[in-house]
């Protein structure tokens, strides 16, 4: 199964962030490295919000808007997250499982272009 968030990709959205980088995560003992949050007014399969990371920005951000790059397609999860970075700035695969790390290192996942 591909995941639904696919439509996303290559189009410009705007991320609210709930955890900004460098933000301990609430129920776990994490650090946020990029920024994190989700998309207002849209509905993911578990009910809330669709989730994205923001990857391309050093500093903490209340809101972003940029390019959806990629998909995280979780195989073990119904929680798909989208991988937004600055217009016009790519990263490797390999980047993103980095930066995403802290969090998807729980999940078996593929990454979606």
């Amino acid at each position: 199964m591909k995941s639904f968030l696919k439509k996303y990709l290559h189009t410009v959205v705007k991320v609210v962030i709930d955890n900004p980088s460098g933000s301990k995560h609430p129920n776990f003992n994490a650090i946020f490295p990029v920024n994190y949050g989700c998309l207002p007014n849209t509905k993911a399969p578990d009910g809330e919000e669709v989730d994205a990371y923001v990857v391309g920005v050093d500093k903490p951000l209340k809101e972003f808007e940029g390019e959806v790059i990629a998909v995280i397609h979780r195989l073990n999860d119904d929680d798909d997250k989208l991988v937004v970075a600055p217009k016009g700035k790519n990263f490797s695969d390999d980047e993103i499982k980095k930066l995403t790390n802290f969090r998807e290192k729980y999940f078996r996942s593929e990454i979606i272009r």
